[in-house]
């Protein structure tokens, strides 16, 4: 269908499994576009409004022109060759159609799979009805193997067997599961929910009792069959479980993505539940399979599927009028500590962790933003959070997220508090990494002499970065340097930031060696390099290099440059610092170029073009930083000549781990390859099986292994690849076109 139509829906009721359906084409569908496959899951995205800025993440994006996201995909995807496959459609039906509508006007080879209850009602569309699993009809006589002949009865036999190990379909039970399954109209999440049962009942009372829901439904709810049915068989697991376990279930469901056990005991707590008696409700609902338990051995993460979802926010509004707002605010709260305290741990060994925990977290921190600024009174609080994410949105350069929150939470709120003190200093170093100091400055010294006015010593120091910088970009070195030299005239305040503190040394070397004052910016830089060895600290630490290696470079000393430029890189590739990346590339370009080496010189100076270019930033022309890559473009072309042109190229083609991978010597040739996989052989059977949507059991059965052992492959995997669900690895072996063992 993907092949003569541009928009296939996968519509469907709950539970009939469209998510499923997609991730398992996912791999043959892979190796039919030239620019991937790429998986964009909205079913936690509750602002329409996000929806364009979750493509421009899932397509790792880094676009800081102050554009919208819109036209920012439209020119990124403009000549690709991809496929989107947007999960979980309906909630946010009117904004994915307007998105998909515009991107399939205006670019020529992008197709979209879609996933939602409902057609996304745009022209040209291939409506495809995901069907329920066959099933035999009432009375029907069965053959010897009827597991080959109905996929309902074999999901329902394979779910069983894995609460009940040697459950098989057999002469005497078959008829009770087919009834079953046929009474369960084949959904399939149905028949995983009912065969849960299977642990304590047999297949008959599993009918039964379903039977009398059933009936109870279709008298008191006018609603389709298939929507009974399911709604029946939830009815029943939610009757099944503990007054706990319900709790947890209807508290739970205000998770707009997946979450972490402290995140639940949290917001449960502040909803008067124990919080022993959570863990063992959260053991008990994955037991149920009404929460999917994902992550590995390490981090373990939990998440809903939406039916279940919605159910326990339906039982959560029926508990009281201002249920669901008070359970939000709780989130809210958790999440305004959790990022608090990821802000305070930033200075020291933790950062990769730290950003691989806010990627995990983004769904309930975005969701968290918009409840802020949608229910009354919670602007301050929102100003608040979005403050505290300043080191995350700018480190990973996900700086028109920053800009989207920080915009609309300011506008919302224009009354003096230290939140707004310390959003106006964000905003100032979202807008000034984008080149634009013209917005930039101002609002740096709004923050400043708010702060002043309201006595706040700290954040009034905080506001130096933007201040400081917007002259420096500008070329007013001299007046940095005194905003710099103010900023470290005195001790650091005691509750001030260590990364901004070590930013005032950043910055002051930098504008020193700009003006050729190169031994004391390699002193300041020396200083502070002693206090993050210290605390295990890399994001400044790389800047710290950075501005070593530039003032070694300038005075001649181009063997400890390169060391501390590759030194600088490894750092800045840990925390995904994609800008510092390209500042660095063009530092070892011009390197290279003062050695004579002209072929990466233009490498690595394309490779930093396509990072500047992919991200509409103009950093790499600023007074600062423009001086270094003219001159390592000058040398390269007079040691090249013509051939100037096609290693430059090669340069561009190269992906960002490519580009640092050949910087740092870890490859020889810029030549594009498939990275290799940090898989084992087994682990890559085992990737393959997961992106084909097998069960744990399912994996072990085919590998002829204990189901134990391939639980272990599977949280390995997991593990190796920083994902959080199974669902992520199938993109990724698609992909990568892992091979069938």
């Amino acid at each position: 269908m993907l092949a003569a139509h541009r928009l296939v829906s996968l519509t469907g009721p709950g539970g009939v499994g469209k998510t499923r359906l997609a991730l398992h084409v996912l791999p043959a569908l892979a190796k039919r576009f030239a620019d991937g496959v790429h998986l964009v899951q909205l079913a936690g995205v509750r602002d329409a409004s996000l929806v364009p800025l979750a493509l421009v993440e899932a397509l790792n994006i880094r676009d800081v022109s102050g554009r919208s996201p819109i036209e920012v995909l439209v020119e990124q995807l403009g000549k690709r060759d991809l496929l989107l496959v947007l999960d979980n459609c309906e909630h946010l039906a009117e904004a994915c159609a307007q998105l998909v509508g515009t991107l399939l006007a205006r670019t020529a080879r992008v197709r979209v799979l879609a996933t939602s209850r409902h057609p996304l009602g745009l022209a040209g569309q291939h409506v495809l009805e995901v069907q329920p699993l066959p099933t035999p009809a009432p009375g029907e006589p069965l053959s010897a193997q009827p597991a080959l002949e109905y996929p309902a009865l074999a999901l329902f036999a394979d779910r069983a067997a894995e609460v009940l190990p040697g459950f098989a379909l057999t002469a005497d039970n078959q008829e009770a599961v087919a009834a079953l399954c046929h009474r369960l109209d084949g959904l399939p999440l149905a028949i995983e929910l009912a065969a849960v049962r299977m642990r304590a009942l047999g297949v008959r009372q599993v009918l039964d009792r379903l039977d009398r829901r059933y009936r109870l439904l279709a008298d008191t709810e006018d609603a389709p069959a298939r929507h009974r049915t399911l709604r029946a068989t939830v009815d029943w697991s939610h009757d099944l479980c503990t007054p706990q376990e319900r709790a947890v279930w209807a508290q739970a469901s205000v998770f707009a993505g997946s979450f972490d056990l402290d995140a639940v005991e949290e917001v449960c707590a502040g909803a008067g539940l124990d919080r022993d008696a959570t863990v063992d409700a959260v053991a008990g609902l994955v037991d149920k399979s009404l929460l999917v338990r994902d992550g590995d051995t390490v981090h373990a993460r939990y998440r809903m599927l939406e039916s279940i979802r919605h159910y326990g926010l339906d039982r959560l509004c029926e508990s009281g009028a201002d249920a669901r707002e008070a359970a939000r605010r709780r989130v809210r709260d958790w999440c305004l500590g959790f990022v608090e305290e990821c802000e305070r741990r930033w200075f020291g060994p933790d950062q990769p962790e730290l950003v691989r925990r806010l990627y995990a977290e983004s769904d309930t921190v975005r969701s968290a933003l918009e409840f802020c600024l949608s229910a009354p009174g919670e602007v301050r609080a929102g100003l608040k959070l979005a403050g505290h994410l300043w080191f995350f949105w700018f480190a990973t350069g996900a700086l028109t997220e920053g800009r989207f929150w920080l915009e609309r939470l300011l506008a919302a709120d224009p009354e003096p508090s230290r939140a707004r003190v310390r959003a106006l200093w964000c905003l100032s170093l979202m807008l000034l990494s984008q080149g634009d100091a013209v917005r930039g400055g101002p609002l740096a010294e709004e923050s400043h002499e708010l702060a002043l006015r309201l006595g706040d010593e700290t954040e009034a120091a905080h506001t130096f970065f933007g201040r400081g910088g917007a002259l420096l970009i500008s070329g007013a070195y001299e007046r940095a340097r005194e905003v710099y030299e103010e900023a470290l005239a005195g001790p650091a305040r005691e509750d001030e930031s260590m990364s901004l503190v070590g930013f005032k040394y950043v910055e002051l070397a930098h504008v020193l060696s700009l003006q050729g004052e190169h031994g004391r910016a390699m002193a300041l830089c020396a200083e502070f390099r002693g206090i993050c060895l210290v605390h295990g600290e890399q994001w400044i630490h790389s800047y710290l290099l950075r501005i070593l290696a530039f003032a070694e470079w300038s005075q001649g000393d181009l063997v400890s440059a390169r060391t501390h430029a590759r030194e600088c890189l490894r750092l800045k590739r840990a925390v995904g610092d994609v800008f510092g990346i390209g500042m660095t590339l063009e530092l070892l370009a011009a390197v290279h170029a003062r050695v004579g080496e002209g072929r990466p010189a233009a490498v690595l100076l394309g490779a930093a073009r396509r990072i500047w270019r992919d991200a509409h930033v103009a950093l790499d022309r600023t007074p600062s930083h423009g001086p270094v890559r003219d001159e390592a473009e000058e040398g390269a072309r007079a040691l090249l000549g013509e051939v100037f042109g096609h290693a430059h190229r090669e340069g561009l083609e190269l992906a960002l781990d490519d580009a640092v991978g050949y910087a740092l010597g870890e490859r020889k040739s810029p030549a594009r390859t498939v990275p290799d996989s940090p898989l084992t052989r087994r682990e890559a059977e085992v990737a393959e099986l997961l992106g084909q949507g097998l069960t744990n059991q399912q994996i072990a059965d085919r590998l002829v292994v204990a189901v134990r052992t391939a639980e272990g492959h599977v949280e390995r995997i997991l593990s190796k690849l920083g994902f959080t669900s199974r669902s992520q690895v199938a993109v990724w072996t698609a992909s990568r076109g892992i091979p069938r063992p």
